[in-house]
């Protein structure tokens, strides 16, 4: 399963099995690849009941990540989020609704689903838009998204193209 050279490992207390099925059933390009267990090697520093899930590997859309029950030691945070590239807002309004449940929506297209993983869902343009060399287009269009929390793609291209 792992053909990528890079894999996000995302660090859950006990949690691991039960974000792979919460994102796969949102990303419809997406696989579970292998569970490793913990054993009873190394139980004095991992604590974990033989045989209970350590990590599950999964794509989404096409990319790599595992999940690891690493217990309550780390925490996610906006530091580190994960966009999706959208081509519409359909797929915008999608991600968005589905992401938030049992989440929180954030600004400028960012939210934090059920297990505090932060996203931005943007669309699959925003790189260009934002570096385009007209500065005032940028502005407006920065001016715009510091507004919104879920983005409004079409309010967007809007202002771009004003």
């Amino acid at each position: 399963m792992n053909t990528q050279p890079m894999t996000i490992c995302l660090w859950f207390d006990d949690q691991a099995e039960e974000a792979v099925k919460f994102y796969t059933s949102i990303f419809k390009n997406s696989v579970v690849g292998a569970i490793s267990r913990y054993g009873k090697e190394g139980f004095e520093f991992h604590g974990r009941p033989e045989g209970s899930v350590m990590t599950v590997n999964f794509k989404l859309n096409g990319m790599n990540f595992t999940a690891l029950n690493g217990g309550p030691v780390f925490e996610f945070n906006e530091s580190m989020s994960i966009m999706v590239a959208c081509k519409n807002q359909e797929e915008i309004d999608y991600y968005w609704t589905e992401l938030t449940k049992g989440g929180k929506e954030s600004q400028c297209g960012w939210l934090k689903d059920k297990f505090g993983v932060s996203w931005q869902i943007v669309p699959a343009n925003m790189d260009i838009i934002l570096s385009d060399t007209d500065t005032e287009r940028v502005q407006r269009v920065t001016h715009e998204v510091f507004k919104m929390r879920k983005l409004d793609m079409n309010k967007l291209m809007e202002v771009y193209n004003t």
